[in-house]
């Protein structure tokens, strides 16, 4: 019984599809990583290694990178699984792919959801993290970690990101002892990189499903959210209905793309910091952010925003 015990995964598929649940509900904020437990055979025997990314375009949700890797001795067997690129899959072939990858005793594999906050938050700092900078690091982070817990990556086939040669260069310098391949659509061309794409969309599509929205006077749940990608009109519907006029989207929201800032700068609050000036004339009617820190109901009896309670600020009128 001590030996059975010592063989069972430490990540059931139960235990997965309920930590990718509990992100979506309540770690939805911060970055994390999902992963399979490490097959033997990964650490003795010479592995191809894929990744792929879901959810690069899109105006809501995360972004999600996959990583498979496999023995290179089961290539064959690896495509007969009928792996192929996500975007060419429907949502229940993709959930059926993902069970037999998850099933398959010799794949190993790894997702890290990227969140809205994240790729914002970087994207508007003061020193720009642009999403081809954040795609690269995230690839590169996953690859290291593989190889630390003892992976033995021979070949890697990577989805481009920005120009191929520029992306291979950069990854054949920082891993010079392995086989590497920068390609365009490589979802399409290489079986295990497919089989990446389709974790990661897999994942990305229930976060975004499961999400837990941590301001509930900002969103009405029966309002379709559609598909998250800019050119979506439901997408573009629930934009223009869940919005605050003072803290812009709910935390689903990547507040950087340029269809949310073109509804912020139309329909949000214009706020005047206190030291932009002196106030005149033409600055009366605007509101200044102190109002906004006061703690009051609001007329429809929900409380202040999340943002000032959880920070535990308050409205100071003396020093």
């Amino acid at each position: 019984q001590g030996q059975m015990a010592a063989k069972q995964s430490a990540h059931t598929p139960e235990q997965i599809d309920k930590q990718i649940l509990d992100h979506a509900l309540f770690r939805n904020s911060v970055s994390e990583t999902i992963f399979s437990d490490l097959p033997e055979e990964v650490k003795s025997e010479e592995c191809v290694f894929g990744i792929d990314e879901a959810g690069r375009g899109p105006v809501c949700g995360p972004m999600v990178y996959g990583v498979c890797f496999a023995p290179i001795k089961r290539n064959k067997e690896l495509k007969d699984l009928g792996v192929a690129d996500s975007k060419t899959l429907k949502e229940e072939e993709r959930e059926e792919l993902f069970g037999k990858i998850r099933s398959v005793p010799w794949i190993g594999w790894k997702v890290h959801v990227l969140s809205p906050v994240e790729i914002s938050t970087g994207m508007l700092g003061r020193t720009k993290y642009n999403l081809n900078l954040l795609s690269h690091d995230t690839a590169i982070m996953l690859l290291r970690r593989a190889l630390e817990e003892g992976v033995r990556v021979k070949e890697v086939y990577v989805d481009t990101v920005g120009k191929e040669d520029v992306y291979q260069k950069k990854l054949a310098g920082l891993f010079p002892e392995l086989d590497i391949t920068v390609a365009s659509k490589a979802d399409s061309k290489f079986p295990i990189v497919s089989a990446a794409s389709i974790c990661a969309k897999v994942v990305r599509d229930r976060v975004v499903t499961g999400w837990g929205h941590r301001e509930p006077h900002m969103h009405t749940s029966e309002q379709p959210l559609g598909c998250g990608y800019p050119s979506d009109p439901v997408t573009k519907a629930w934009l223009a209905q869940n919005f605050d006029t003072v803290f812009g989207f709910p935390s689903i929201v990547r507040f950087s793309w340029a269809t949310a800032k073109t509804i912020m700068d139309k329909s949000c609050v214009e706020v005047e910091w206190e030291d932009d000036g002196d106030s005149d004339e033409e600055s009366k009617g605007t509101p200044k952010l102190a109002q906004f820190m006061k703690k009051r109901r609001k007329a429809d009896g929900s409380a202040r925003p999340a943002y000032f309670e959880e920070r535990h600020l308050a409205h100071v009128t003396s020093l």
